[in-house]
């Protein structure tokens, strides 16, 4: 986004992006529904999807769903959660000092 705001087609790239998020958004909170998890009990599916809609989260347009808003919060609450991404800064973090100290 940030490379592309001065063509001339961005505003309208940007409208169609988000009409896309939003169908997604849209069937992803149906399927959901009241639920707390996408299949039963919490899985790898969640974790995975929890981290994908996080990245909503700037835009403000998770708040337009209050039932993934509380999936996300449900997500991050959970220590495997927190586990699985101390791991990945981790394995990041030992990368970026490889290249910067190598």
């Amino acid at each position: 986004m940030i490379l592309e705001q001065n063509e001339p087609w961005y505003e309208q790239r940007l409208r169609a992006l988000e009409t896309s998020i939003r169908t997604r958004l849209d069937g992803l909170s149906a399927r959901l529904g009241d639920a707390e998890w996408l299949d039963g009990a919490f899985s790898a599916g969640d974790l995975l999807m929890v981290h994908v809609l996080l990245r909503l989260k700037p835009s403000g347009m998770l708040d337009d769903y209050p039932n993934l808003s509380a999936y996300v919060a449900r997500g991050e609450a959970r220590p495997a959660y927190g586990r699985a991404f101390a791991a990945q800064l981790a394995v990041f973090n030992a990368a970026t000092s490889d290249r910067t100290t190598g």
